[in-house]
């Protein structure tokens, strides 16, 4: 597979974006190297991206660097299908993710996801790898799974999400993961603008960093290292949020009601007394919105 995202032969589509492979690898490595008991266990991205021999030997997925940014990453995933557990419990049986990448919820939980027809919104060229990985790799593509190809440049995810079969008129919880960062402000207003015009009922959980001087001293490095290498790929990140600002736009966009939780939270939710000592890098929080 090339090492760029963008490239792809007459033959096969595009891969998938490199950082949507590096977390997907960052899920499998917490359960190949970290201790039990697992903060979240998906082994499945592997699968699909079946990356060369030697994978565990990259810099980025190094045991002990990535640590903190796999913690991160797994707390992210927890903290989001719990959301969606307790959505599915009371009725909710729409589940938007956009910019899905190598999401693999609607494979890992199928008992759970038979309750509710998933979206996975994304780009058409890994969203066209991922098709035809899902069939290589045996998979398949589950019924209630509908993969919604938007070229967020030129097209309007919304309508795209329409056609695939959404229904306005019934509540959905979305979801936003390692997105917001990649997007101008004023395409976040939108989304939030977008999400908070759905049905009563509906949720919204949206990952977002933090600036740099809101970042805990020991994770800063991190933060510039991985901001340097999303430059170097040709994905710099041009957007940070204040917990504050973040609740501003989405109370101005018209929810009913806003919160905010903490990454460092989810530390202390998920990793508190390991052995390991395992825990999350701060500098993503999420916002939690409901209609």
């Amino acid at each position: 597979m090339s090492d760029d995202p963008g490239a792809a032969s007459d033959h096969a589509p595009a891969g998938p974006e490199n950082t949507a492979e590096r977390v997907a690898l960052w899920r499998a490595l917490h359960v190949l190297v970290d201790a039990t008991p697992h903060v979240f266990e998906d082994t499945v991205g592997l699968a699909l991206v079946d990356p060369p021999a030697g994978w565990r030997d990259r810099p980025d997925m190094d045991a002990e660097f990535s640590a903190g940014f796999r913690a991160s990453i797994v707390a992210r995933a927890r903290f989001v299908e719990a959301i969606v557990a307790e959505q599915a419990d009371a009725g909710v049986d729409q589940y938007v993710i956009l910019g899905a990448g190598l999401d693999t919820f609607a494979l890992r939980r199928p008992e759970l996801a038979a309750r509710m027809t998933v979206f996975e919104v994304d780009q058409p060229g890994p969203q066209e790898w991922k098709r035809r990985r899902l069939d290589q790799s045996g998979y398949g593509l589950p019924g209630n799974l509908r993969l919604v190809p938007v070229d967020f440049e030129t097209e309007d995810w919304w309508s795209a999400l329409l056609r695939a079969g959404f229904d306005a008129a019934r509540p959905a919880v979305v979801v936003s993961t390692g997105v917001v960062q990649y997007l101008t402000r004023e395409a976040t207003v939108s989304t939030l603008r977008a999400v908070a015009g759905l049905a009563p009922g509906s949720t919204l959980a949206l990952s977002f960093l933090l600036p740099m001087e809101l970042i805990h001293g020991g994770d800063k490095d991190g933060l510039e290292a991985s901001s340097a290498g999303a430059q170097s790929s040709g994905t710099p990140f041009i957007s940070f949020f204040t917990p504050e600002d973040m609740l501003d736009l989405a109370r101005a966009a018209g929810f009913r009601s806003v919160e905010h939780v903490a990454g460092i939270d989810l530390g202390e939710l998920y990793f508190e007394g390991r052995p390991d000592g395992l825990r999350p890098s701060s500098g993503e929080d999420f916002l939690v919105a409901r209609i």
